[in-house]
């Protein structure tokens, strides 16, 4: 009986360690090369563009598209890369998303009747007009799991904007920093609000922080104005600062501004596990590639790319949105297929170190059972 169960456990462990070194091998080869991504165009309503703003942990995809003949723009959902158009407000021509929250709800503005922009919710394609602080036009761009929106909204009797939260169709004036106007980018699951407003004097914008009815000015990096485009759910905001008029992309923990690099970069998403993607300006050329900070290294986006989106003529130009799986939306561009501006999606491909770790598991669990179940028969 125990020469056979040594010999059992000796099978057992010659496999463990065969899996053992596959892993470590794996591992190895993977450690120097660059995650690969599975690239989707998402296409278009019919048109010649379109342009991703937004993704949730769904992988649902928000934005705008053209249709047929570029006649017209609607806000558009991509559900596993087939665009739907959500439509108008009633009586409206055009329309565009913004962001989508993990329900699948979807904010952004439509044309009115009247030919006015208003802030608008969708629930699939009932499209509810949010309305404005007593102006004109109003635009939400942000939408948080509880269903709270923010965007701005002129007041009443001026073109002034001031940043906007939307509770249902109940809205509340965010405020400014002592000036003229304000405008609201983000919002996060705790309600926090993010966007930039005019300082007193109305020379210069700083990036803001609504925590409800306090207002903090998030300053800049020694420039003259700042941008906060972002924020997740811990409090980390990003956007851009100007520095000697050159745009960086900026990271604020609290009040404390980090350069993410410059000149001519800018943040434009955050996800809650502090990735961050945007755009850089190639030196010396009008062209921007999307790119990815993991702290403060970047990475051009386009170094993800498989090698058959790559060599079809693929070019990420910009990221405008992140998910916590780390899904990658934003705008690409081919000059092989003459289109310039495209809305794409990346999905990471999965790691195969996982697939090999998995399968050890699968064989060591085997092993064991069946040393268990050779044991019992003597």
């Amino acid at each position: 009986m125990s020469d056979h169960i040594a010999k059992t456990f000796r099978r057992f462990r010659s496999v463990v360690l065969l899996l053992s070194a596959a892993t470590l091998c794996a591992a190895s080869t993977n450690a120097s090369a660059a995650p690969v991504y599975t690239f989707t165009d998402l296409g278009t309503l019919g048109g010649t563009y379109s342009y991703a703003t937004g993704i949730n942990d769904a992988g649902q995809v928000v934005g705008y598209s053209h249709t047929i003949g570029n006649a017209a723009y609607y806000a558009t959902l991509w559900n596993k890369a087939i665009a739907s158009n959500l439509g108008t407000l009633p009586g409206g021509a055009y329309s565009d998303a913004r962001a989508i929250n993990n329900a699948g709800d979807v904010a952004g503005y439509s044309y009115t009747v009247s030919g006015t922009h208003h802030a608008t919710l969708w629930s699939g394609t009932t499209a509810t007009d949010l309305g404005t602080l007593g102006g004109t036009h109003s635009y939400a761009t942000a939408i948080n799991t509880s269903g709270q929106v923010a965007g701005y909204s002129n007041t009443t009797g001026t073109y002034n904007f001031h940043a906007t939260l939307w509770n249902g169709t109940t809205k509340t004036d965010l405020g400014t920093l002592g000036g003229a106007s304000s405008y609201a980018r983000s919002i996060n699951t705790s309600g926090h609000v993010v966007g930039y407003a005019d300082i007193t004097g109305n020379a210069h914008q700083h990036a803001t922080l609504w925590n409800g009815t306090t207002v903090t000015d998030l300053g800049t990096m020694g420039g003259t104005d700042s941008l906060a485009i972002a924020i997740n759910d811990t409090d980390q905001v990003v956007g851009i600062s100007y520095i000697a008029a050159a745009q960086h992309a900026t990271l604020w923990n609290g009040t404390t501004a980090i350069d993410l690099g410059g000149p001519d970069t800018g943040a434009l998403a955050i996800n809650d596990a502090g990735q961050v993607v945007g755009w850089t300006r190639t030196t010396g050329t009008p062209a921007v590639r999307a790119t990815l900070w993991n702290g403060t290294t970047a990475t051009d986006i386009n170094s993800f790319l498989d090698a058959s989106a790559a060599s079809a003529g693929w070019v990420l130009n910009s990221a405008t949105g992140i998910n916590d799986a780390g899904w990658i939306v934003g705008d690409a561009s081919n000059v092989l297929l003459g289109i310039s501006d495209h809305a794409f999606l990346l999905t990471p491909v999965p790691d195969p170190d996982i697939f090999v770790l998995f399968s050890l598991g699968l064989v060591t669990l085997r092993l064991a059972r069946l040393t268990r179940k050779e044991a019992r028969q003597f």
